[in-house]
């Protein structure tokens, strides 16, 4: 089941809501409506989920309480919870590398990827490492624990929401006609930008990328990644966004997971706006206990490789989102070197275009089915292919709606918000797209707009547009 999707809008989400605010057992409600929820297009896995849940309760139920084997207890939680993902979404990918190198023969059975495991899997080290720093309390209630685990908003697609964020909200939350209309406001502005732009500029992208790269000439190749990027970009923020105004209609908390990326003059400020759960996880879970910047220069870079690498594979199990991975850490590596110092000397819109060429050049790895697809693409994208003279036609892959959708989408993403007085650092501007109270439309925009753009989402859908799910890869 999707946000965006018929079933959900008019059938599910309105009758959850009418059960949640008209009986008193939320917590009971909200775990059995997840639940349904998952189970609509995983019920296999709703076992899988059930287990995580008790998995990662119980062992933050004994590092609570234990003495000297805290460490242990730890370390056994968090291999379980990666000996569960490793065998869904990498078993497969590693046997084929020792398949590769003359190791092993023959292959696995196919392993169906649960929906939204690496998400719940994180959540649940997460949980277990704040248990063990004691920057938690340990959950005592496991209908509480499983309702937070499960929790539909974000169980799919994020943001990956850490326990101590919601920690006070899991057992009593306030829930007022302000913030439950500031919650719908900003559900409304996540699906415009899921469905009137996103979507729309998707059709394109995925007609290009289904053309052998050595048919398309320069633009064409360019205009298939850029319609990518800002399919990705409005697509998850306005999933995120979807997923935090249906949060603040339950009464939580969630944090914001995005910032204005493509505004960003370096990829090290790109990294602090774009999916900030996840790059905040990676730095206090795994980069920062490494060491992070605190250790010579020489480990500094292999954290960061490290890390880039890790979070490369985190996405899928392919050599696209390795490279895609070890393409990030070998940027920020660079401007540690200097980089960082020769973009802040440069005109801001300079640095953001280079920025945003480093950007794109990933995304082609990303969206690519594998790595000869990627390197034909970026050939194409720097004219290897455009002396051929049978070229694929692009231009019948783009109609007027989608090339208004990715001319609004580029404006709305690349343009530069100007600092309110006193603020130097642009990202601390009020963002166009971020989640929080001050978002847009939570912050005065009128209710007609929020009822135009509603409306406007709700015919799309119903003309029967395009309407992918990207997150079935992660």
């Amino acid at each position: 089941m999707v946000f965006s999707s018929a079933i959900f809008l008019f059938y599910f989400f309105p009758i959850f809501l009418l059960l949640y605010y008209s009986l008193p057992w939320k917590n009971a409600i909200l775990l059995i409506g997840s639940l349904v929820f998952y189970a609509w297009g995983e019920p296999r896995f709703v076992p899988l989920l059930m287990l995580s849940a008790f998995l990662n309760y119980s062992f933050g139920y004994l590092i609570a309480r234990a003495g000297g084997q805290r460490k242990a207890l730890l370390a056994t939680g968090i291999t379980l919870n990666l000996a569960m993902l490793g065998y869904y979404k990498y078993l497969g990918f590693f046997a084929g590398i020792l398949n590769a190198l003359g190791l092993r023969e023959g292959a696995l059975p196919a392993i169906v990827l649960p929906l939204g495991i690496s998400f719940f899997v994180f959540q649940g080290i997460s949980y277990l490492i704040d248990v063990y720093r004691r920057d938690i309390t340990a959950q005592s209630s496991f209908l509480r624990f499983a309702m937070y685990k499960a929790m539909f908003p974000q169980l799919i697609a994020g943001p990956i929401v850490r326990y101590r964020q919601i920690a006070g909200e899991v057992d009593h939350r306030s829930l007022s006609n302000e913030r439950i209309w500031m919650g719908f406001r900003l559900f409304v502005l996540g699906m415009a930008q899921k469905v009137l732009i996103a979507n729309y500029v998707a059709q394109t992208a995925d007609f290009i990328f289904a053309v052998d790269p050595s048919k398309l000439d320069a633009p064409g190749a360019w205009l298939g990644i850029a319609c990518y990027s800002i399919q990705i970009l409005f697509d998850f923020a306005g999933y995120s966004n979807m997923a935090i105004g249906i949060g603040h209609m339950l009464g939580f908390s969630y944090p914001p997971n995005f910032n204005r990326p493509y505004s960003a003059t370096s990829i090290t400020d790109f990294w602090r706006r774009w999916h900030i759960s996840l790059s905040t996880w990676f730095r206090d879970y795994l980069y920062i206990p490494l060491g992070g910047n605190r250790a010579s220069p020489l480990r500094t870079y292999f954290n960061l490789a490290l890390v880039f690498f890790l979070c490369g594979l985190w996405h899928g199990a392919a050599w696209t989102f390795v490279i895609w991975g070890l393409w990030h850490g070998a940027l920020l590596v660079l401007e540690r070197l200097g980089g960082a110092r020769l973009l802040a000397r440069m005109p801001a819109s300079l640095a953001q275009a280079w920025t945003m060429l480093c950007v794109m050049i990933g995304w082609v790895f990303f969206r690519a089915d594998n790595v000869p697809y990627a390197l034909k693409y970026l050939g194409s994208m720097f004219g290897a292919y455009d002396g051929q003279a049978e070229l694929h036609s692009w231009r019948h892959d783009i109609g007027h709606t989608a090339t208004l959708a990715l001319v609004v989408g580029i404006v709305l993403a690349c343009w530069r918000l100007r600092p309110a007085p006193g603020v130097k650092d642009e990202a601390k501007a009020v963002p166009a797209i971020v989640a929080t109270r001050q978002g847009v439309l939570a912050s005065g925009t009128s209710a007609m707009l929020t009822a135009l753009l509603a409306l406007l989402c709700i015919t799309s859908l119903a003309a029967g547009t395009y309407n992918p799910f990207i997150y079935f890869r992660f």
